[in-house]
């Protein structure tokens, strides 16, 4: 499980979401959105439609016939055709190849909290120095048309800011509402959404706090962790997907309790059939099954390239190796001792939150704890993963 500034963190699963779905987006959002559209075309230039030009891309943006009344917005198979090409450009948006610019009309207006630009050049410059500076990473999860020229994109932007020492890891997930101009079918207009923010309207003083709040400093052991994908980052938590990973595990006492922990790190520290040292990583979990957080058992995730027919078997019946199937969890961070009311406390917020905000989660519980001991409580990171499935996203 990835770090973040100084916390603890609570997860909870939920069932898998059997689609990704694009959220709505308020009226005032997508009003906004719709007004630079109109904008661009009551602006834009006097542009000649070459019907059947390719974009270098591969993907062609289908053109609008000649004197064709446009009224009704895409045709299914416009549609079609822009949300495939979407599909297929814009995992190229930072990385050698780029995005195929001939899409775009030369005055598309971008717009996300803190940047704005009126032209592709202006748009296209944002991409290269994001791309200098932070190095993202960009995840597309869904494509759809939402407006009679409006398609909008779901995604997730992991950006790591390599000029700060502790070298801090910024993480953004929302939507990109495309406006199309009718009268070439080029993408117009482009209004980013965050998720973890109220106020998307230029400029946010809201967004800037939340850029400056994740490169706060922090501090973690620089070991192995198992790997995820933030699919939503909200105000007040996180969604992410885990692959499959194994795991070391013993009975516990309670959800912030070490009782069991000498039996998971004896195993991997040689207490096994073949006395092999196994590598440590982090974080510690301890798992409550059920609602009243009391069935708790102690875990250790165990390298990525470990599977369960590789580990030699525990030397006690005290521990045993399973394989956790990942899945959808919501993860809250927090910072500090994790105590016991102090994590019942976290895991009744963010229920209440997830399930204010549509989702439900299962009964139970994981505390993720990533420091040892001797590490300050107010650098400690700790995650409380709600360790139920999501329903929907």
């Amino acid at each position: 499980f990835q770090t973040a500034p100084m916390a603890t963190r609570l997860l909870i699963h939920l069932p898998a979401p059997t689609a990704a779905a694009v959220p709505t987006t308020s009226p005032r959002l997508r009003k906004t959105a719709a007004a630079l559209t109109a904008s661009y075309r009551r602006h834009r230039p006097r542009l000649a439609v070459l019907a059947g030009a390719a974009p270098s891309g591969g993907a062609v943006a289908p053109a609008a016939p000649a004197g064709e009344n446009r009224g009704a917005g895409l045709t299914p198979a416009e549609a079609q055709r822009l949300e495939e090409f979407l599909k297929a450009d814009l995992p190229h948006l930072f990385d050698d190849v780029g995005i195929d610019r001939s899409a775009y009309d030369d005055r598309v207006r971008f717009r996300d909290p803190i940047t704005r630009y009126d032209d592709i050049d202006g748009y296209l410059a944002n991409i290269r120095l994001l791309k200098v500076i932070f190095r993202p990473d960009f995840y597309l999860h869904d494509v759809k048309q939402t407006g009679p020229y409006e398609i909008t994109t779901r995604w997730t932007m992991v950006m790591k800011f390599s000029l700060l020492p502790w070298k801090p890891e910024l993480v953004f997930t929302g939507l990109s509402i495309m406006g199309v101009n009718p009268q070439n079918l080029k993408f117009c207009s482009h209004v980013d959404i965050w998720d973890s923010i109220q106020n998307n309207e230029y400029f946010s003083f809201e967004g800037l706090v939340e850029v400056f709040k994740q490169l706060r400093y922090y501090k973690t052991p620089d070991i192995e962790t198992p790997s995820y994908l933030v699919l939503k980052k909200a105000a007040n938590y996180e969604v992410r997907k885990y692959p499959p990973f194994a795991v070391a595990e013993a009975k516990g006492e309670k959800l912030t309790g070490s009782s069991g922990f000498n039996n998971v790190t004896g195993y991997i520290f040689g207490k096994n059939a073949s006395s092999e040292k196994i590598a440590m990583t982090t974080p510690v979990f301890t798992q409550a099954s059920d609602d009243k957080l009391s069935d708790v058992s102690i875990q250790i995730a165990l390298p990525m390239n470990k599977d369960l027919n590789s580990l030699p078997a525990p030397n006690t019946e005290a521990v045993t190796l399973r394989k956790v199937e990942g899945g959808i969890a919501a993860v809250k961070k927090f910072s500090g001792r994790p105590e016991e009311e102090i994590v019942a406390k976290k895991e009744k917020e963010l229920r209440s939150q997830l399930l204010k905000d549509g989702l439900k989660p299962q009964q139970g519980c994981m505390l993720a704890r990533y420091n040892d001991p001797s590490t300050k409580d107010f650098v400690k990171v700790c995650f409380l993963l709600l360790c139920t499935f999501l329903v929907k996203l």
